[in-house]
């Protein structure tokens, strides 16, 4: 099955998030993190099969900072 991973940096680390599953992990760098969360969200599908056949709608926002 194909997912989505949404990765940001935080420190000196890559957080990894896969919004389909809800899974979250991390490296020390995109490929690592990415690779990671594969793993994470394979074990969790071993234990939780069922998912929603969706994929998350991506999209920006303007926050004001006072």
């Amino acid at each position: 099955m194909l997912f989505s991973a949404v990765l940001y940096k935080e420190d000196e680390i890559y957080v990894a998030e896969c919004p389909e599953v809800g899974t979250v992990s991390q490296g020390s760098s995109i490929e690592i993190a990415i690779e990671n969360l594969r793993e994470a969200t394979e074990l969790y599908l071993e234990e939780f099969p069922e998912i929603k056949h969706s994929h998350p709608i991506l999209a920006t926002f303007e926050a004001k900072i006072a």
